[in-house]
């Protein structure tokens, strides 16, 4: 696998994975009916973020794909965010997880002094333990604050990491 800088040319191949996963309810905030080009705007982030993809080296496949940058404008733009998002089909083999290790490295390059995470569904328990075992904390869980498809009004957690 490879991460590389996402281009316009990638999209054809993270779209699919983005509206499935924000169609399934479970992780993302998005509109459902979002178009393709409103989808696009808002997952390719313009600098100084970047979004990146991982890629299979062999078949030239996006696995997932991930957007990073200042969390806030200004007097907050040394704290960086991030978000995620990983093909069904290349769940459960360390996309994420490397996505996630070159997120960190990409904001220390870029002197961010910490990573803020605004909205991480507290029942996506998969995505809390990698970001615990990649260093972040809760540090709040606001609840009732997203309504979940299957499990109704469920908390999100503000997660943080110092660099």
């Amino acid at each position: 696998m490879r991460i590389r800088p996402a281009t316009d040319a990638d999209w054809e191949q993270i779209h699919p994975f983005f509206a499935e996963t924000v169609a399934a309810g479970e992780t993302y905030a998005y509109p459902e009916d979002l178009s393709s080009e409103q989808a696009k705007a808002l997952w390719l982030e313009p600098p100084p973020g970047q979004t990146v993809v991982a890629v299979d080296e062999t078949t030239e496949t996006v696995l997932g794909s991930a957007k990073m940058g200042p969390n806030r404008p200004a007097r907050g733009s040394h704290v960086a965010t991030a978000s995620f998002m990983v093909s069904t089909a290349a769940r459960g083999r360390g996309v994420g997880r490397a996505l996630g290790e070159y997120m960190i490295g990409w904001c220390r390059e870029q002197g961010y002094r910490a990573i803020q995470f605004n909205a991480v569904v507290e029942t996506n328990t998969t995505a809390v333990r990698l970001w615990q075992s990649l260093g972040f904390e809760i540090l709040a869980t606001v609840p009732e604050a997203f309504d979940h498809r299957r499990d109704g009004l469920v908390g999100l957690h503000i997660m943080y990491r110092r660099l």
